[in-house]
């Protein structure tokens, strides 16, 4: 007998009587250290089992080499490439002088056929190898997608938090110049002073709603204003003119003032009013910036729905909302996303986090296939009883020599390190097993249509018509 059924282990070894009878099947290879037995997505593929050495089976995943066994004497590999009929999932090389007996895929059949005591241990480790294999490796692509959004968050949370903090020091040392110029307004009359607040409060409104001037004009008034600044002897009219001029102070309003004012306080009061009209706009920009972290910090609760229930009711609108949030890092440089979203859908019962995965895959695919520049179309509608999610790029197309096989677990048309080739497989699983939907696609060259179906719950559901 080749093994005992009550301990059977996920890389069984053949039994040297085992061995030997299956010298007659096969070639015996000599390999060196290092030498590649096959890499991952190679189309020949043999069965093999290691006679002496060892044998290093690893995986690209992400840009990390994720080690998923070394076979020694009596442990075989490549059985589910065979059975298959798709390429090697996997690389191995010799880390040790070694001997492979390599057979070949008729002999290989023959021998589940002919010699049940052997198939008895390939087709058992069979079983386990790909039940482990897969969920080390979903687990590893869900980590790499991780990964990659973390690192875009940290991006994106960066420019409003270096921003903010920017602001702020520069905001520090305008108070301080703000109380020395103050000290300067006291020989001006209560009526000079009102006469320069009021100046102050129109500007600051000019700054925050007027229309921004467009380049070549604001260029010309800051020309103007720094010649006027410089002919009544202002110092740091450089300085002064962008300022003034993005409130709506021109050479005009500067007239008025000048002819309220003493000469003597005119340059302490334009200095006094540039201060303060900074210092409002850095505190805009403080708020922006505090606001921008804000909506992230909130999307990614909203993503993750952190601190509640794995089923739950929810606006499919706002998942995919908080989905392009944390993918706006990507979108950015020349993505143009449309949005035609029906808002009176009703809500649904499903798993949100998982779905949110879904859109994740979809976007970040299309955006892939657009190489960063395109337009990204996201419907929604109604269907009889279902939802309808539609992710429409404008990309290269999926050639149809391999649409067939876009769910199949492991394909993947991103070179090495890009992917594991997981994450429509992924997004088929949650959507048809998970929520008992439905995953379609059409595609042509600028026309790519993924449309994902999911059942209507009542908006009065307890939600728990959604089952594992």
């Amino acid at each position: 007998m080749l093994h005992d059924p009550n301990q059977m282990t996920l890389f069984p070894k053949l039994p040297d009587d085992a061995l030997e009878e299956l010298k007659q099947f096969g070639k015996e290879i000599q390999l060196n250290t290092g030498d590649v037995l096959f890499s991952e997505g190679d189309s020949k593929y043999h069965f093999y089992v290691v006679l002496e050495g060892e044998i290093e089976i690893t995986k690209q995943v992400g840009v990390e080499t994720k080690l998923l066994a070394v076979h020694r004497r009596g442990e075989f590999m490549g059985e589910l490439s065979m059975l298959t009929g798709s390429g090697a999932i996997a690389n191995a090389r010799a880390i040790a002088p070694s001997r492979v007996l390599q057979i070949d895929v008729e002999t290989f059949r023959h021998i589940l056929i002919e010699c049940s005591p052997i198939a008895d241990v390939i087709l058992t480790a069979m079983a386990g190898r790909t039940q482990d294999v897969e969920a080390q490796l979903r687990q590893q692509e869900k980590m790499a997608a991780l990964g990659k959004m973390s690192a875009g968050l940290a991006h994106e949370l960066n420019n409003p938090g270096a921003a903010a903090q920017r602001a702020a020091s520069q905001l520090r040392e305008n108070f301080q110049n703000l109380q020395t110029l103050a000290l300067q307004l006291n020989l001006l009359s209560i009526e000079q002073l009102k006469f320069i607040t009021d100046i102050q409060h129109q500007a600051t409104e000019h700054a925050i709603h007027a229309a921004k001037l467009d380049p070549l004009t604001c260029s010309d008034k800051e020309d103007e204003v720094t010649e006027w600044l410089e002919d009544h002897d202002v110092s740091n009219s450089w300085k002064l003119a962008p300022t003034l001029v993005n409130a709506g102070l021109y050479t005009e309003k500067l007239e008025t003032l000048a002819e309220k004012i003493p000469t003597t306080c005119l340059g302490a009061v334009l200095q006094w009013l540039e201060a303060t009209l900074e210092s409002f706009g850095l505190i805009n920009e403080i708020e922006h910036s505090t606001t921008r972290i804000s909506e992230l910090v909130k999307a990614i609760k909203g993503y993750s729905y952190m601190d509640q229930a794995p089923v739950q009711e929810i606006d499919i609108h706002e998942g995919i909302e908080n989905t392009l949030l944390i993918l706006h890092h990507r979108l950015k440089k020349g993505i143009i996303v449309n949005r035609e979203y029906d808002r009176t859908l009703p809500k649904i019962c499903a798993y949100a986090s998982e779905l949110n995965q879904v859109w994740t895959n979809l976007i970040d695919n299309a955006i892939d296939a657009m190489k960063g520049k395109g337009n990204l179309t996201i419907r929604t509608y109604r269907d009889n009883n279902c939802l309808i999610v539609e992710i429409v790029d404008t990309g290269v197309g999926i050639p149809p020599a391999i649409q067939s096989r876009i769910f199949e677990p492991f394909f993947t048309t991103k070179g090495v390190g890009k992917g594991t080739g997981l994450g429509l497989e992924i997004a088929y699983r949650i959507v048809v097993n998970k929520h008992h939907g439905g995953i379609h696609f059409e595609s042509q060259p600028g026309d790519t249509r993924f449309r994902v179906r999911l059942p209507l719950q009542s908006v009065n559901s307890s939600c728990q018509g959604v089952s594992e």
